[in-house]
């Protein structure tokens, strides 16, 4: 297990050689390290592979959370001259709705800002409008800069693609003014006390503090949440999926499907509208 362990950080230089954004790679090998802790001492097969496979079925993981992982570890066993191990990824036929425990509602949404502006939390409840507003990834906020919001539209390099969002009028003049209060003059609006962007986990770990007080689920509250929101509002005020799928800067439009699957509740009340029953 040890050889397989020591590759590691070759791993991280090829993914990064690949472009993958710092937050794929972390959960890369943060998934490859899970299998390995797993397969303690035995010895690395296919079939160990499967019983990892089944093994995070039986303790609860999402068949998804299951794939994401799956995939993970594929990567790493090509990586490492092991491809005879991959399985292949569960089939999961499309979901119809989402559950209800992890949609994010608006007025849940706006209970979060508003309670993190009630709590002094200026920076935090700007984020979650600056997410909500432009469906942005959190690995993209970097890029919500003074001259950004100067030109009212943000210039995003991704994974070897680069797009342009447009701000929101009041979105700027928010991030203009909270610039200037905090005496940044260009470049990154959101920063920590000493100057530094703002990590993935930082953000994650605030939004999650901030659910107590607001009286939200924190399984429905994290920054990608914000980005379905997104999504959600701006496909039915244009009812242009191929647009969204810009916006976004999804390559398919397959992907920007699943940010549009409705809610549970949604879906009966759809089925309710048939008037199929007398």
């Amino acid at each position: 297990m040890q050889d397989q362990i020591d590759y590691l950080s070759d791993f991280a230089v090829y993914l990064r050689t690949e472009e993958r954004s710092a937050g794929t790679i972390e959960k890369y090998l943060r998934d490859v390290r899970k299998f390995f802790c797993w397969l303690a001492d035995k010895s690395l097969e296919k079939a160990q592979v499967s019983a990892w496979r089944a093994q995070l079925l039986s303790d609860g993981y999402a068949p998804e959370t299951v794939n994401s992982m799956i995939v993970a570890l594929n990567q790493f066993l090509d990586f490492i001259g092991r491809s005879d191990c991959r399985v292949h990824t569960l089939r999961i036929q499309r979901k119809l709705f989402r559950s209800q425990e992890r949609e994010l509602t608006r007025e849940e949404y706006e209970q979060l800002v508003q309670t993190a502006q009630r709590k002094g939390q200026e920076r935090l409840a700007l984020l979650l409008e600056a997410i909500a507003a432009t469906g942005i990834r959190v690995s993209e906020v970097k890029y919500l800069t003074v001259e950004a919001a100067r030109a009212g539209r943000a210039e995003i390099a991704l994974k070897g693609k680069i797009r342009v969002i447009l701000l929101p009028n009041k979105l700027c003049r928010k991030l203009l003014k909270y610039a200037k209060k905090q005496k940044t003059v260009s470049g990154e609006i959101f920063l920590t006390r000493n100057g530094k962007s703002l990590s993935r986990r930082q953000i994650w770990s605030e939004m999650k503090h901030l659910c107590k007080f607001a009286g939200v689920e924190a399984s429905k509250v994290f920054p990608h949440n914000l980005r379905h929101l997104f999504a959600t509002v701006f496909y039915q005020a244009c009812k242009d999926i191929a647009k969204l799928a810009d916006v976004l800067g999804h390559s398919s439009i397959e992907t920007t499907r699943i940010y549009l699957v409705t809610s549970g509740t949604e879906h009966a009340r759809q089925l309710a509208h048939l008037r199929l029953i007398s």
